[in-house]
């Protein structure tokens, strides 16, 4: 697919406005086999789509409401499950919600220092793939895990996808919506396109 180009317009002066073309712009789309994979930022979704993914821990804590609100039930309520709540397994996606499902990946286990593993986020991956087969889910969302709240770097993210990808063949899954972070370069998904052999 040819590379997307987008005119500018300087129209600061007071005359005739000059054009100049930037290439390599967003949103970008792929193709490996049946399913499409189109690159934009969080502020440009090209699709809407059947499940969201989000980067957690193993509390689920990442993913909490920042804002701290009065508990509906009692103190003795919330001490009991405070005490029964067990950690999540790290690598592993939990489904919560309804259409738009709400793939929480578990990615972070914030009692280790790094708090992320690379094995962890590959794990994932698979699971994301897994479930949106299992649920026949056509297109989902996903950020780059392990780069928000961690420190995996954007190139790594991205060949640990293709990967992913090379092992879980899409059946059902025709659209993914890869959220792209900002200042990223699209020259970054050209790892996409080649076989983890290559």
């Amino acid at each position: 697919m040819p590379r997307r180009r987008v005119l500018v317009i300087d129209t600061k002066t007071q005359k005739t406005p000059q054009l100049r073309i930037i290439s390599g712009s967003y949103p970008r789309e792929i193709s490996r086999g049946s399913l499409r994979i189109v690159a934009a930022p969080k502020q440009s979704p090209p699709f809407p789509v059947d499940g969201l993914t989000f980067e957690e821990d193993t509390f689920l804590v990442l993913s909490a409401d920042p804002v701290v609100r009065p508990p509906k039930e009692s103190l003795m309520q919330v001490m009991t499950r405070v005490i029964e709540t067990h950690p999540q397994t790290p690598g592993s996606v939990l489904v919560k919600g309804k259409r738009p499902l709400r793939l929480l990946a578990i990615v972070h286990d914030l009692n280790q220092d790094p708090s992320w593993r690379e094995e962890w986020i590959a794990s994932a991956l698979d699971r994301i793939l897994a479930e949106a087969e299992t649920r026949r889910l056509r297109s989902i969302a996903l950020p780059f895990l392990g780069t928000l709240h961690g420190s995996l770097e954007k190139q790594r993210f991205v060949v640990l996808l293709r990967d992913a990808l090379e092992r879980n063949p899409a059946i059902h899954l025709e659209r993914l919506w890869l959220i792209v972070p900002d200042g990223t370069s699209s020259k970054i998904l050209d790892i996409l396109e080649s076989n983890s052999q290559g």
